[in-house]
């Protein structure tokens, strides 16, 4: 039975941080708890009751849009970045955004849950994943008991003990970066954010990290900050 029409779903919140552009985003989330994002409430969402005892919980589930992908052609094999752009497997045994359904998952630590005059409840969140302006469809309480599964293997995952870049960036550089977000950005960079099949070391990467343009190369395992540029 066809069931393509029978469902829908609304945006009932935006998220907002410094990734301007998925180039730079952290892969999965949890990874860079150092930078904070706002979810606020679109108008008929903005309840206060909607997120009553919501701050008895640490850590929350976001169901989101690929809001970029949207529209774009379902590939049911996807050849994965971080396995080198050359393995081809499932698209249900990655995170793969191409779809048949642009639906996003990701976990975050809440910050704090406060109330604005203007904006009704708002969270502060560390640890996303998503994009600035990204819709979110809805929000869960994650709950340790049931969502903690110790046993569960990682499959064709990268490992978590990360590899990591040792980040070699000018004090003048980094100084020219608002305090509060240096150390959030040099754990973007050390976490490598070019694509898995990129190693090209004369070459010059960029992407945009709020109001900064950041320019970087990496030679084996050095990421050297080679310009910041403010775009404002």
């Amino acid at each position: 039975m066809d069931r393509t029409n029978e469902d829908s779903f609304v945006c009932i919140a935006r998220i907002y941080n410094d990734f301007k552009v998925k180039f730079g985003i952290p892969r999965q989330s949890g990874m860079v708890n150092e930078v904070e994002s706002v979810i606020i409430f679109e108008p008929p969402y903005r309840s206060a009751d909607s997120v009553r005892g919501l701050e008895s919980y640490s850590c929350l589930w976001l169901l989101w849009k690929f809001s970029e992908n949207a529209g774009k052609e379902y590939k049911p094999v996807v050849r994965p970045p971080k396995l080198g752009g050359n393995e081809r497997i499932g698209v249900y045994a990655t995170r793969s955004p191409f779809r048949p359904n642009p639906i996003g998952l990701s976990c975050v630590d809440i910050a704090t849950v406060e109330y604005s005059e203007m904006y009704g409840p708002v969270i502060h969140v560390r640890g996303a994943d998503l994009m600035n302006g990204t819709p979110i469809y809805d929000i869960k309480p994650y709950v340790p008991y049931t969502d903690c599964r110790t046993y569960a293997s990682s499959g064709l995952s990268v490992s978590p003990n990360v590899k990591t870049l040792s980040v070699c960036c000018d004090e003048k550089l980094i100084s020219k970066v608002a305090e509060c977000k240096r150390e959030g950005l040099l754990r973007l960079l050390s976490l490598d954010p070019r694509p898995g099949y990129h190693h090209l070391p004369d070459r010059i990467y960029s992407f945009e990290y709020g109001e900064y343009r950041i320019r970087f190369t990496v030679d084996e395992d050095v990421l050297k900050v080679y310009d910041i540029i403010r775009t404002d």
